[in-house]
């Protein structure tokens, strides 16, 4: 995948790497080389470097000694922490966006619309098998709900969190539950918010969240051995 001009070019080497980092094609501890990501994404090395720092700010990547960088092991404990954050912002935003259907026709039926489309999509991606494409699909259908709620202070605030959870998705999404499950979580949280009924709609998100903790937890028990490294050589 090579990278083009806009957005910056760090902004794109940080989303390729955190897309790869989620979909497992960087696993936990892959040693990653400035000059050979920079030859995987057609850019030179500075962009890279820059959204190296990036990733290990966020905790993503982390130092391994004279290793340089590697992707950091997922942390199980800050993941539950972060799935408890998450749970009470989406169930917020579920229960805002079914009260917003409940008291205008409009509203539901533009609600309706957009939903049906990131559903058909997500389950399209599932028939494909297209890990990348599921992970979108559900990033997409979860700021959905978010935009649905009315409130524009609950999709930043979870986006911090989602820099993580997109990563949490393609484990769970490669080593546990089938992802056709998912996405029926998915159909019955709509069907909730459509119907105008809040406490259907947050009982059920606050269900699809606590089922995707607890698969995380259930492949992290099962995890094997870690995909070789990318790039363990150096230019002179």
């Amino acid at each position: 995948m090579l990278l083009t001009a806009q957005p910056s070019l760090v902004e794109q080497a940080y989303e390729a790497m955190l897309g790869e980092i989620a979909d497992g094609t960087l696993a936990s501890n892959t040693h990653l080389v400035q000059e050979v990501l920079a030859e995987r994404y057609g850019v030179s090395r500075q962009p890279i470097q820059q959204a190296l720092w990036l990733l290990k700010s966020d905790g993503i990547v982390q130092d391994a000694g004279r290793r340089g960088l590697v992707v950091a092991p997922l942390d199980l404990r800050m993941m539950r922490d972060r799935y408890q954050v998450r749970a009470a912002l989406d169930a917020l935003a579920a229960r805002l966006a079914a009260e917003r259907c409940a008291a205008s026709p409009e509203v539901a039926a533009r609600t309706r619309r957009q939903g049906e489309r990131i559903v058909a999509a997500g389950v399209a991606a599932v028939a494909a098998g297209a890990i990348k494409a599921m992970i979108a699909e559900d990033v997409a259908f979860h700021a959905f709900v978010y935009d649905a709620s009315g409130n524009p202070m609950i999709g930043p605030t979870a986006e911090v969190h989602w820099r993580f959870l997109r990563r949490v998705m393609g484990e769970v999404l490669r080593t546990s539950a089938p992802p056709a499950a998912i996405w029926q979580q998915h159909r019955e949280i709509l069907d909730a918010i459509l119907a105008g009924d809040a406490g259907q709609a947050e009982a059920r998100i606050l269900e699809h969240i606590h089922a995707a903790a607890a698969r995380l937890a259930a492949s992290e028990g099962e995890a094997g051995e870690s995909k070789p490294r990318l790039g363990n050589r150096r230019r002179s």
